[in-house]
């Protein structure tokens, strides 16, 4: 990992440009790259969930599993992780995620065939291959939120526009059981349905090819502006193992990827179990239960909206991040309950969704505090891979864990709150400095003409 330099403009001796006292320009461009990369992560995981609200249609055309078709996915979306950052560093921003756009629609095209023509879905091979399409492009939009806010945002807007980016898939999700609950019902359903999402897919792709920026012409902060002239400093041949391994050895990293891995852990595993738990409180319509899975998913989004805003101001990761932990911890125990009030059981899943939700992106962007100027995309495809392999090891022992209880409580619950409690008592010891934001701090900028925002 480069180590940090300081820009030379900032400081005194000798430099060919005064150095000047005004705030940074902001670009308006900077939210429609925001929507961009928070549509399209919508859209592929309305793709990876698409039939899960569903599964016995999908069952009973291909007879075969419908979570067979969200494991591939996941697997697929791995290996796709170590490749993403590569592309990245070499390309930038634009190419990169405008080819990913691209690749997503091509791979919703084979999942569809021809929109709204005809009844019958491709054949089953067709659409496992249109699926690990998406996938290979996910990790594009999952992995560069953080170097888009670094790039496009100013320091009090950066925590706010990470958490929309990351966790607008879960708005996905959600569209996933209600668009899907209610048109995935037959194999004509499944093809309007399928044909609506390659729209929406080709769409984007095709306004992101010609609307999509790789970076603003003057950067929008301190920090910024050192990693601009930095940019041609020795780890830009590291390789992504190289930059983990690094990362791992940096001062402070290890906590916020732990909470991170937290999130997406309590997220996943909630929502995997959301609807047995829903059901055993004695709510079985079905109807009832697609609304409360998408409040889940939505609240998760609200949640790192508003508290993502209130870091941006107060800079106080840690504090907000056990207060998260502590209201999750209670959220877990009431929703673990063997027997409780319908009310009661929807509120606890909406507070886990609202206050674990928000660790995800706060802590990414608390990792990029403390490991500037390391690359934002490689810290995040760090924590991805960290927090989807944990999730795939978790899944299947709370779900052996399940099937007893200890002193009432499930004991994929007793897990989670063994998870939750281990990981706060670990992130109260954090104390590493916010290197970034001390950068931010300073008082003095260099002219926006004089310094390109992307070094050549």
């Amino acid at each position: 990992m480069r180590q940090r330099h300081r820009v030379t403009a900032l400081h005194s001796g000798p430099t060919d440009v005064e150095p000047m006292c005004n705030p940074p320009v902001l670009y308006p461009q900077r939210w429609v790259q925001l929507a961009f990369l928070a549509l399209l992560a919508l859209i592929s995981d309305l793709v990876c969930f698409s039939v899960s609200a569903t599964p016995e249609t999908w069952t009973q055309i291909f007879n075969e599993d419908a979570a067979i078709l969200i494991d591939l996915f996941l697997f697929t979306n791995v290996f796709s992780c170590f490749l993403e950052p590569f592309l990245v560093k070499t390309f930038g921003l634009r190419i990169p995620i405008v080819g990913a756009a691209l690749l997503m629609a091509a791979g919703c095209a084979l999942r569809s065939g021809i929109p709204f023509v005809g009844q019958q879905l491709p054949q089953y091979s067709t659409i496992i291959a249109g699926t690990m399409m998406v996938a290979v492009a996910q990790p594009f939009f999952q992995c560069t939120p953080p170097l888009l806010s670094a790039k496009w945002f100013a320091p009090n807007e950066r925590a706010l526009a990470t958490a929309v980016a990351i966790n607008f898939n879960q708005v996905g999700i959600a569209a996933a059981f209600l668009l899907g609950g209610e048109l995935g019902r037959s194999e004509s359903g499944l093809k309007e349905y399928f044909g609506i999402i390659t729209v929406a897919s080709a769409v984007l792709a095709i306004f992101a090819f010609f609307f999509f920026q790789d970076a603003p012409p003057t950067p929008p902060s301190l920090s910024a502006l050192e990693k601009a002239e930095n940019a041609g400093d020795s780890d830009k041949d590291e390789s992504f193992p190289e930059q983990a391994v690094a990362l791992f050895r940096t001062p402070g990293f290890i906590p916020p990827l732990a909470a991170f891995v937290t999130s997406i852990a309590i997220t996943n595993v909630v929502g995997a179990f959301m609807e047995q738990k829903l059901v055993s409180a004695g709510i079985s319509d079905q109807g009832t239960i697609d609304l409360a899975g998408a409040g889940f998913e939505i609240a998760i989004v609200l949640g790192g909206i508003v508290l993502g805003g209130v870091v941006d101001q107060n800079k106080e990761y840690k504090t907000v991040t056990l207060a998260c932990l502590a209201a999750t911890l209670g959220g877990v125990v009431v929703f673990g309950q063997s027997s409780l009030p319908r009310a009661a059981v929807i509120i606890a899943l909406l507070t886990i969704g609202l206050f674990a939700g928000p660790v995800q992106p706060i802590n990414a962007e608390l990792a990029v505090e403390v490991s500037f100027p390391a690359d934002e995309n490689a810290i995040e495809a760090v924590q991805q891979l960290c927090g989807n392999l944990a999730s795939a090891l978790l899944l299947p022992l709370c779900e052996r864990a399940a099937g007893f209880s200890i002193f009432g409580m499930r004991g994929d619950t007793i897990i989670l709150l063994v998870i939750v409690s281990v990981v706060s008592a670990y992130f109260s010891t954090f104390s590493a400095p916010l290197l970034r934001t001390q950068v931010d701090s300073e008082n003095c900028l260099v002219p926006n003409e004089a310094v390109p925002s992307k070094a050549s």
